[in-house]
């Protein structure tokens, strides 16, 4: 993870937003600015994979919609998510009703998973950030050890592995798919 401080002083959120995306995105986080790891194909795959599972069941009913590497701000920070997912009815709207190009808002699903040379504490430090403004669920998802941790907000994580069912949003009932399900 490569990390940028501006010298002697902090780059503002403002500035930071006002500067060009870069691939792969970077983080803002207490004025300093973080490079995620470009995701490789395990990675990848998983991330596109799981996306497509939570699109299905979500995007019938309009209940849900995961994005991937959505820039989401909010709280005096820009993180850009693995996968952000929203309630279908708290997907930012242009005035003609199309989907917003900004998401100043944070949400309600955070997944992330961890690449081999990203540090899982500043990985967990951004789901409990989450976890503090509202983030209703947050999962880990471990590819080396395939585990996934799972974090419901003011509740100790929990690690889920092989035939454990995930958990998903209220409004997905209809999610029925286990840690191995997810590695398979």
């Amino acid at each position: 993870m490569i990390i940028t401080k501006k010298a002697n002083s902090l780059l503002s959120l403002k500035g930071f937003l006002n500067q060009p995306e870069t691939k792969p995105a970077r983080e803002y986080i207490d004025g300093i600015i973080y490079q995620k790891p470009m995701p490789q194909g395990e990675h990848r795959i998983l991330q596109m994979r799981l996306g497509t599972a939570i699109n299905n069941v979500g995007l019938p009913h309009k209940l849900a919609y995961a994005f991937p590497e959505l820039r989401c701000t909010f709280s005096g920070r820009s993180i850009v998510p693995d996968l952000a997912v929203f309630y279908y009815s708290r997907i930012p709207k242009t005035p003609e009703g199309k989907i917003a190009n900004k998401f100043d808002i944070y949400p309600d699903w955070i997944i992330e998973i961890l690449s081999p040379e990203q540090s899982a504490n500043q990985v967990i430090k951004k789901i409990l950030f989450c976890l503090k403004n509202d983030t209703e669920l947050g999962w880990l998802i471990d590819l080396r050890d395939q585990l996934v941790m799972i974090f419901h907000p003011n509740q100790l994580p929990e690690i889920l592995s092989e035939s454990d069912r995930l958990p998903a949003l209220k409004s997905l009932d209809n999610w029925q798919l286990t840690v191995k399900d997810i590695f398979d």
